[in-house]
């Protein structure tokens, strides 16, 4: 048993909050999100493709545990979203570092909280799909941000 939600830790549960971060106490959504940071730089770290394959296994994998949470609605102990929005946001960067790694953290962080614009209107889609869209649209946005800025900014690369 959880004792967030009081139902049994189920595979899907425990895939659907990021391994167990989701139960975290305090901002799990931040704690998701920085968990997924250093997997996310260490992959990319290795490769962008190794990555990019890691974005769409979370996506798919995701999207079926929080479908099989039965969850239609985004509750805070579900983080495994955060991991694919967090993700995308690192591909946005050519290659780790500390300026990049920091930027792609804060503007994901940002634009997941205050949910503008596009952001949003994903977050307030139902059922597993509708969890997930916000942190990848986030993701999006954060990664083409990224991407224009480092060609503006060096520092970034």
């Amino acid at each position: 048993m959880t004792a967030l939600t009081g139902k049994p830790m189920t595979l899907a549960r425990w895939i659907a909050s990021g391994g167990g971060i989701g139960f975290f106490p305090i901002a799990p959504g931040t704690a998701g999100s920085l968990l997924a940071l250093l997997i996310g730089a260490g992959a990319l770290s290795v490769s962008r493709w190794l990555l990019l394959f890691l974005v769409v296994a979370v996506c798919v994998i995701g999207t079926w545990a929080v479908r099989a949470t039965g969850e239609q609605d985004d509750p805070g102990w579900i983080v495994i979203d955060e991991f694919a929005g967090q993700w995308i946001a690192l591909l946005g960067l050519g290659r780790v570092s500390a300026y990049g790694v920091i930027a792609a953290f804060v503007l994901f962080r940002v634009l997941d909280i205050a949910k503008p614009g596009p952001v949003g209107w994903a977050d307030r889609q139902h059922g597993a799909v509708g969890v997930m869209a916000d942190d990848v649209v986030a993701g999006m946005i954060v990664a083409a941000i990224l991407f224009a800025a480092t060609g503006l900014f060096p520092v970034l690369r």
